[in-house]
């Protein structure tokens, strides 16, 4: 029987140290579905927030569209095989055009749904992970809107505090080139050709403080150098309007232009940690070692005394204080966290949440006045993500993710976002004088999906060239459940072999069988749903392997509000979301009941 876990900061760095977090295969606490994991970004990743959308990339390489796949619109009548003209047209015609109501930029900052990042910094892992200051490049320019920087001070330059995640074996960096990146970021928006539709929005900066009264007072005089008048440093409107007394209207998202607004922490007294469902046991999969770290590190971040904000940090945070409840409801019960500063922003775990969705009609009608935060919860140690759907489902304004694999979540985020700038106008029940219930009255529809084929399905790394595969498309309706979980109903193609996925009159419009990289289908699939207004498609090309998993090929993921029927190529990213070259031909048709 091993003797009790060394509890000093050597101690924890000494049983990390032994911990590999990518020795073992085995299901995991945190673990997710196989077709809902991704591959860890790069540089070249473009989705996640909803920037690939956007007419600003102009990386997208040109579609081909395979010799069957024209014989297809030529059979159904949509286009003869020689009308190249009509054929780029339609494969110009955009996947997604969300509503002009949802661009509008008019309404208070409540009303707004925000792409966003949790632990900005990092890379990889959140107890071994790299970080680094380009990760918030990357993060911003694929369309986040929210980061978050974790500010600690450094015993090495009590000048220049350094950015980490506390407690653990990751990398630091300065705060200062952090905040350099973010400036950059900005400047390149600003001198970005004008595009219709579309301009640079606020970057909000979610700073969560360990620094003590010095440091802090550096993160506000860098803050300030670095980022100069692109900073909101005052509140935009005249003096004398009432929200100088913290009462009336938020303010406007317009009003905030492209400045970087800062959340700045607000301490409740008796303030309570987050919901112990945090520390749930480890899986019986973990390896002592492993289990042990864990446990120190939640033991010793519980242990850790929120540091008193200083007034020159304090006063960064003119339209947004996080403020962590516990297990106080007054915020919205009463509308405001008890002893709670004005703006407020309620700043909770996933499962924290979860324990109040009970309430779920309450807490959306307090996110139409007033800003929440959602953050995976401790146990997802290894970047897995929190379900961001049934928390936009109460309104949750920032979901804040994981950016450091592309899985479901990451593709839902960027269906949410495509096509903006990084802010949604929510549904009308989300809003000021809304119901709080998306689903209630919610008008019955259908959707049908009619799946003609794809064009240069994109082969597995470890797969060579001769080795058969046999595409499908699995195709996926998510939308709120209630619940801490969405609901997902799946529907899938057979899978594609040359030749067998012909049908007779077709056969007699190609010279050759397609190649198993350009499939055809030819099927329809279907569902019935309440469209609620947060309803998703996602679109996974898988491949009908024998004797193993089948692999995810290739994926996208749309807003059924952003669809018009009709005909479209979707463009289908690879795991690390970047694009792959590969299509899918489809007509949406979306009726009511």
């Amino acid at each position: 029987m091993s003797g009790p876990a060394d509890p000093s900061p050597s101690g924890l760095s000494s049983r990390m140290a032994r911990l590999n977090p990518f020795k073992s295969k085995s299901p995991r606490h945190d673990s997710v579905d196989d077709d809902d994991k991704g591959e860890e970004i790069d540089a070249n990743t473009v989705a996640g927030g909803g920037h690939r959308a956007l007419p600003t990339d102009v990386t997208q390489p040109r579609l081909r569209v395979s010799r069957t796949l024209k014989s297809f619109l030529a059979r159904e009548g949509i286009l003869s095989e020689d009308d190249a003209e009509g054929l780029n047209a339609l494969l110009d015609m955009p996947t997604v055009c969300p509503p002009a109501h949802v661009l509008d930029r008019s309404h208070p900052l409540p009303e707004y749904f925000i792409s966003s990042s949790h632990n900005t910094y990092l890379m990889a892992h959140q107890l071994f992970g790299t970080s680094t200051a380009e990760a918030y490049e990357t993060t911003l320019k694929a369309g986040a809107r929210c980061i978050e920087i974790d500010a600690w001070d450094n015993p090495d330059n009590k000048a220049e505090p350094k950015v980490t995640h506390g407690f653990t074996l990751v990398s630091n960096i300065p705060f200062r080139a952090v905040c350099e990146t973010i400036r950059d970021v900005v400047d390149h928006e600003a001198a970005a050709p004008a595009i219709q539709g579309y301009a640079p929005a606020p970057i909000l900066v979610s700073l969560e403080n360990h620094c003590d009264g010095p440091g802090q007072l550096r993160l506000a005089q860098i803050m300030r150098e670095v980022w100069g008048d692109r900073l909101l440093s005052a509140p935009v409107r005249e003096k004398g309007h009432n929200e100088q007394d913290g009462v009336g209207s938020h303010v406007r998202l317009e009003e905030l232009g492209s400045k970087i607004a800062v959340v700045v922490e607000y301490h409740l007294p008796d303030e309570a940690n987050d919901s112990p469902s945090d520390s749930s046991s480890s899986s019986s999969s973990d390896s002592e070692d492993e289990k042990q770290a864990q446990e120190e590190y939640k033991a010793r971040k519980k242990a850790a005394v929120p540091t008193i904000i200083i007034p020159e940090l304090a006063e960064l945070g003119i339209y947004a204080q996080s403020v962590k409840p516990g297990r106080d409801t007054s915020w919205y019960t009463s509308g405001k966290p008890k002893d709670g500063p004005d703006f407020h922003l309620i700043n909770m775990s996933e499962s924290g949440l979860a324990s109040h969705l009970d309430h779920a009609a309450e807490i959306a009608r307090h996110n139409s006045h007033h800003l929440m935060r959602v953050f995976p919860k401790g146990t997802r140690i290894s970047s897995r993500n929190l379900s961001p759907v049934p928390f936009w489902a109460i309104g949750a304004h920032i979901a804040a993710l994981n950016w450091q694999s592309f899985g479901a979540s990451m593709q839902l985020n960027d269906a949410l976002f495509a096509g903006t700038a990084g802010y949604v106008l929510k549904p009308d029940a989300l809003r000021s004088g809304g119901s709080g219930v998306v689903s209630r009255d919610a008008p019955r529809r259908v959707l049908r999906l009619r799946v003609a084929g794809a064009t240069d399905v994109p082969l597995p790394k470890s797969r060579k060239a001769d080795d058969p595969v046999k595409p499908y498309l699995t195709c996926s309706l998510v939308q709120p459940g209630g619940g801490a979980k969405p609901v997902t109903c799946k529907r899938k193609t057979t899978a594609y072999h040359p030749r067998k996925g012909l049908s007779l009159p077709l056969l007699g419009l190609v010279a050759e069988a397609p190649i198993q990289t350009e499939p055809i289908w030819d099927e329809t699939l279907e569902w019935e749903y309440n469209d609620d207004q947060l309803v998703f498609l996602r679109m996974l090309v898988k491949s009908d392997d024998s004797f193993s998993s089948n692999p995810v090929l290739a994926v996208t993921a749309v807003r059924l509000l952003y669809v018009e029927s009709g005909w479209r190529f979707v463009r289908l990213l690879n795991l690390r979301g970047g694009e792959t070259g590969c299509s899918v031909l489809v007509n949406f048709e979306i009726q009511d009941v």
